[in-house]
């Protein structure tokens, strides 16, 4: 009786380890499915980001004919294919796919691209303060998604990208100056702000 009682114990703890194991590796591909899904969802957000970047520096430079709203909205547009050619490597829909200017799959990406259109034909001081905004928050988006990743081809892009906007930032922020005019970071802290203007 007590080698069968032995054996019954024997069995119970190696059923638990061999139900265990299943869990465990449950619970790791749910993680890895989450972090997939997280890197698309980061990918094709930043693909219309930069769009959108893009769309509205085209609609004030039609407004105002401000030659660096021209320049910078065809660099968003290296920006956004260089997000756009990430996304079909990795095999993933592009959500900007034959989409036209003012159009995005992420509503709240649609109505920013209105409110800043819309603030930024008010005067050229507005279309450059628009600038300043749409640098702001790009610069906070990819500075939230590089932590957020560890994937090698995305810790690129968005290191390019982020050089790329700060780069625009401090361009927006000399044109204000012209007019006196001091932007007051919306999206990033004080101190990165302060940073990026000291690398011009």
């Amino acid at each position: 009786m007590r080698k069968v009682m032995i054996l019954i114990s024997v069995i119970t703890v190696l059923g638990i380890r061999l139900f265990a194991q299943p869990i465990e590796e449950q619970q790791i591909l749910q993680e890895i499915t989450i972090d997939a899904q997280e890197s698309v969802d980061g990918l094709s957000y930043m693909r219309e980001e930069e769009k959108l970047a893009r769309d509205v520096y085209l609609a004030l430079y039609e407004k105002w004919q401000a030659r660096i709203l021209l320049n910078i909205a065809k660099s968003e547009q290296n920006h956004t294919d260089a997000v756009a050619a990430l996304l079909r490597k990795k095999g993933i829909d592009d959500p900007s796919a034959e989409s036209a200017i003012g159009e995005f799959k992420h509503p709240e990406l649609a109505n920013l691209y209105t409110e800043l259109v819309e603030l930024g034909s008010r005067s050229i001081q507005d279309a450059f303060l628009v600038g300043a905004i749409i640098e702001d928050l790009d610069i906070y988006d990819l500075k939230k998604f590089l932590s957020e990743t560890d994937d090698a081809d995305e810790i690129r892009l968005y290191s390019n990208l982020l050089r790329g906007s700060e780069n625009h930032m401090r361009s927006f922020i000399r044109q204000l100056s012209r007019f006196s005019i001091v932007y007051e970071p919306r999206y990033i802290s004080e101190a990165e702000f302060s940073e990026i203007l000291g690398g011009r």
